[in-house]
């Protein structure tokens, strides 16, 4: 069985690491280079840095940065935001990327997800889905959040699978920032459905937060910012009450 993983995310916009609330509402969470070694120390067990507006703004994501956090970690080190291409990929992974996030250029097409997992293998490919629940239906985000999309999570987690992909990265926008705990519904309706890793992302505010989403479904990631960028939970005490209470992390 796979030892379940503490992963914290800097979400980086203007070279800054930023957090909000329901994708909202930006405020800064500290230097990403210093976070990063500060996580590493504590115990994390991956990292992901996302460049949250690269996307909306047509750019690519910032190589110098993600060269510098690289140079600081021995962890696994997940990047995403803006890329859409084989090179883009390449570019990301000779600056010291271990995995590279899509979420955007994956929806719009579906077949770079195929094209990606050829060349670097499916283990360097994750999918990021951004989905929020409206009108009884769980949707797909692209855009940062920003746009709507037709498909349908569940649907789009299964095409993902199907086309490639080595994991996915679940945000529950309805629960990112609230600190009222991971979307256990729909962490747990996706990694039923799919025979990926499954990263649960958005709503951690208590380490009782993370005991259930590794409980109560099959995710085998459990990803949050905020709670560790300011000190109200720290990973080692996490990861130590998480043994404690019979789960198996690493």
């Amino acid at each position: 069985m796979l030892k379940k993983r503490i992963i914290p995310c800097l979400d980086i916009k203007d070279g800054t690491t930023v957090k909000g609330v329901n994708f909202e509402g930006l405020r800064n969470a500290g230097n990403p280079i210093d976070l990063a070694k500060k996580y590493e120390s504590e115990g994390a067990d991956e990292l992901v840095f996302l460049d949250i507006t690269a996307t909306i703004e047509e750019r690519k994501t910032f190589v110098e940065l993600v060269k510098n956090i690289a140079r600081e970690l021995s962890i696994p080190f997940t990047v995403g935001g803006g890329i859409s291409s084989v090179e883009d990929v390449r570019k990301m992974l000779e600056a010291g990327a271990d995995k590279i996030s899509i979420n955007s250029s994956a929806v719009k097409n579906p077949y770079l997800i195929s094209e990606l997992a050829k060349e670097f293998g499916s283990q360097c490919i994750v999918v990021a889905v951004d989905t929020k629940f409206v009108n009884d239906e769980d949707w797909v985000f692209i855009k940062g959040g920003r746009e709507m999309t037709p498909l349908k999570t569940l649907d789009w987690a299964k095409k993902v699978e199907e086309l490639g992909a080595g994991e996915i990265l679940l945000t529950s926008m309805n629960g990112d920032g609230t600190k009222n705990g991971f979307d256990l519904r729909l962490t747990k309706l996706i990694s039923a459905n799919v025979n990926l890793p499954v990263i649960a992302s958005g709503g951690a505010g208590k380490i009782g937060d993370f005991e259930d989403v590794f409980n109560l479904t099959k995710a085998t990631g459990a990803l949050a910012a905020s709670v560790f960028h300011f000190g109200e939970i720290g990973i080692n005490e996490l990861k130590n009450e998480l043994k404690n209470r019979n789960i198996n992390v690493r």
